[in-house]
């Protein structure tokens, strides 16, 4: 799907490409992902779908360069983040992760910050001397985008923990959003939350399409339907196939690709 230009420049980012080429991901001798080539359209969503355990978390991680924090962890192979390989040497991974943030399956809001902290804590880290108007602005501009603006803006000051499960999980989307990222990585960022807080993620994603270029990992079939542009499936750590969601949906090219999206085997 194109984008319009006009849309793609909402944000303080343009979207940009994110692509892989020969990625391989090891934990010891374990082979979690294996030679993966993927392209991430700018300003689309891009869902990766599979089995439990085919390696589309460590997947998402090699994106943002957190797979080689785990003990024995292992990436060969190159990441593009446009035209630059983020694993190349002098690359600074903590600046990295501002412009590819990241959503976790469970929501992880600071439990000692306040709403406003949690939002401002990424900001604070690689954007020093911020007056606190300027502070105040980005944290608004940040939870308007997740769609928690009118929820807290009355109690900005108050424990973050006192939200519930689906607004603590787009807070730490504001968080993300606050460094206003070129990409935005979800992991399966709804599998702990009621269908109404589900449905309310999921229209934010489908919002915030055009402003970035986003990558979810999610167990759910009929959620990679509704929010996504391009599904890819992976099986036993490999890439089988990836195409428009439609198409993957309904004319999959692979026989373990129709196996899997119509229930046979997952």
């Amino acid at each position: 799907m194109a984008i319009p230009e006009a849309v793609l420049k909402v944000g303080g980012r343009t979207p940009i490409e994110l692509r892989t080429e020969n990625l391989v991901a090891t934990y010891g001798d374990r082979v979690a992902v294996r030679d993966v080539a993927l392209r991430c359209n700018p300003g689309e969503v891009t869902a990766i779908i599979g089995p439990s355990g085919c390696g589309k978390s460590t997947l998402l991680r090699c994106f943002n360069r957190l797979h080689e924090r785990g003990a024995n962890a292992r990436v060969t192979g190159r990441v593009f983040l446009g035209s630059e390989n983020i694993y190349s040497q002098g690359i600074n991974a903590i600046q990295l992760r501002t412009r590819v943030g990241m959503v976790f399956q469970r929501p992880t809001p600071f439990p000692t910050m306040t709403i406003r902290e949690n939002v401002a804590s990424g900001l604070n880290a690689v954007r020093r001397g911020l007056s606190f108007s300027q502070l105040s602005d980005s944290v608004e501009r940040a939870l308007r985008r997740a769609a928690l603006w009118d929820d807290v803006r009355d109690s900005l000051n108050a424990s973050a923990l006192a939200l519930s499960g689906g607004q603590q999980q787009r807070l730490c989307i504001a968080r993300a959003l606050a460094t206003e990222p070129e990409v935005l990585l979800l992991d399966e960022p709804t599998s702990s939350l009621d269908p109404l807080s589900t449905q309310r993620i999921e229209e934010l994603v489908y919002d915030l399409r055009g402003s970035m270029t986003i990558v979810i990992v999610t167990h759910n079939m009929q959620q990679a339907a509704r929010v996504s542009d391009r599904t890819a499936f992976m099986l036993d750590g490999a890439l089988v196939e990836m195409a428009d969601t439609r198409t993957l949906f309904t004319l999959p090219g692979d026989a373990r690709t129709e196996a899997y999206v119509t229930g046979r085997f997952g």
